[in-house]
């Protein structure tokens, strides 16, 4: 993307077809998990906030996407259900045809949200 994006829609609509939907659906999966969060870019990338604090975000770069957990801690207890998937402590790499399911992404905001909250 040539310029920064201020809104989520502007991110998503720089990118290919592809990753748009896959991230379109994560959007929509961190916010039916997540309905009071308030969404934002964080980062440079989208983001969704609750309490004034970044939950988690998600991006895409040339040839995959991404899900941020926002938490060093996840990815290692989450080992098992992300061994399909390339993961650093902060990120979780995927490509647009084998996206995170739904359900892994709700456990993961679960898991950040209840983190946040001590």
């Amino acid at each position: 993307m040539a310029k920064k994006a201020k809104t989520i829609d502007e991110y998503l609509a720089g990118l290919p077809r592809d990753q748009r939907a896959v991230l379109e659906g994560i959007r929509r999966t961190i916010r039916a998990a997540v309905p009071r969060g308030e969404e934002c870019i964080s980062y440079g990338v989208p983001a969704f906030r609750v309490d004034g604090k970044v939950l988690v975000g998600f991006g895409a770069a040339s040839g995959h996407c991404t899900f941020f957990p926002m938490s060093g801690t996840i990815t290692a207890a989450h080992r098992a259900e992300l061994s399909g998937y390339e993961t650093t402590k902060g990120a979780i790499r995927f490509q647009p045809e084998s996206p995170l399911p739904g359900a892994l992404v709700r456990e993961l905001v679960r898991w950040r949200l209840a983190e946040m909250r001590g």
